[in-house]
């Protein structure tokens, strides 16, 4: 059996003070789980957070790159400016990028080779609106998310990412697709990989559920036989929360 990759995904939160609390108090809470540990942090807390894990199970991650070097792209990150600091992981085309940040499926595969190409690990998400859902449009959503997503990305590459599906409708309103939901959807998403790459590439591949997972629904989402890990938001700003979501898988 998979362990599970739980990643939190701080969003716009945290100073580098803050930061600092935050990881001191995590470090120890996580220091025993046989899981993959990763924190996503906003740029400015990258350096203190990649100094504060060195020597610790906590892998750092970045919340965003670009698809190119460098050039005039005014606020935006290199991908080896990340991996120069320390970083390992970068999540790509969350749905507040896509929804707020005119992410598209041709940026999101743009930004996933330049992060691989760097030797990073991007934590590529997916996921379907409430609207799509009701209207009986999820699983086409889906797939072509992942089929124009990936399309460039070779069964190699594969092996280095980390797939996120987050419904929409579930992130930062409370409301958590159920255990059975959640697993239908990651199978699909799982079949399509399948279909492109093969059944074992599909097998290996890591695929976390992202909508609202948290310490209390952590154990029964985890256990679920298709869902491979976690992205967390708001229980990832609370160590405490945190670590009982790392932990909740043994």
């Amino acid at each position: 059996m998979k362990n599970k990759i739980i990643a939190g995904n701080w969003k716009m939160n945290k100073t580098r003070i803050e930061a600092e609390q935050l990881i001191n108090a995590l470090i120890p809470l996580v220091k025993d789980t046989k899981n993959t540990v990763v924190i996503c942090v906003p740029f400015t807390d990258l350096c203190k957070a990649v100094k504060l894990t060195k020597g610790t199970n906590i892998h750092v991650g970045a919340q965003n790159c670009h698809w190119k070097e460098s050039g005039a792209f005014t606020g935006e990150i290199a991908p080896s400016m990340l991996t120069e600091l320390g970083v390992e992981y970068v999540v790509i085309g969350h749905s507040e990028r896509r929804t707020y940040f005119g992410e598209t499926d041709a940026t999101v595969l743009a930004r996933t080779k330049a992060a691989l190409a760097a030797g990073l690990k991007p934590i590529v998400c997916i996921g379907e609106t409430l609207e799509e859902r009701n209207s009986g449009n999820m699983e086409k959503v889906l797939q072509r998310q992942v089929r124009e997503g990936f399309k460039d990305v070779t069964e190699e590459e594969l092996a280095n990412i980390v797939v996120a599906y987050e419904p929409v409708w579930a992130i930062g309103t409370g409301v958590t697709a159920t255990d059975e939901q959640a697993n239908d959807a990651i199978a699909f998403v799982r079949s399509v990989f399948a279909d492109m790459y093969g059944k074992e590439a599909a097998e290996k591949l890591y695929i976390q559920y992202g909508g609202s997972m948290n310490d209390k629904n952590a154990e029964g989402l985890l256990n679920m036989s298709e869902i491979d890990g976690g992205l967390i938001g708001g229980a990832s700003l609370v160590a405490e929360k945190f670590a009982a979501v790392v932990n909740a898988h043994k």
